[in-house]
């Protein structure tokens, strides 16, 4: 597995510090959704640091999407706020999936 690092300062709860911050790849971000939404269909690319994500789950049924994108932040925790600069996310049921593809799952 590649990590991306940067050494230098940066701002923790208003504080400036000194350190090393490990940013997160393409496939990591992949594994924490897929674990946290067993069945789900997950794309994500990126550059170390900037990422777009399709998500596509039977667990956004009957959700909008200010949660379904929630629960994507909520799967990937502590990393949404600390190693991933910035997520660009599209999420899908099954069905809507379906409908912009216009095939299954893949």
């Amino acid at each position: 597995m590649s990590l991306w690092l940067r050494h230098g300062e940066f701002h923790l709860n208003d504080n400036i510090v000194e350190g090393i911050i490990i940013f997160m790849n393409e496939k990591e971000i992949k594994v924490m959704i897929e674990n946290a939404m067993p069945g789900s269909i997950v794309k994500v690319e990126g550059d170390g640091t900037h990422f777009q994500a399709i998500v596509v789950t039977s667990e956004f049924e009957g959700k909008g999407l200010l949660e379904q994108h929630q629960m994507v932040y909520k799967a990937l925790g502590e990393a949404i706020k600390d190693r991933i600069h910035a997520l660009s996310l599209k999420t899908y049921t099954p069905d809507q999936w379906k409908r912009v593809t216009g095939r299954g799952n893949s």
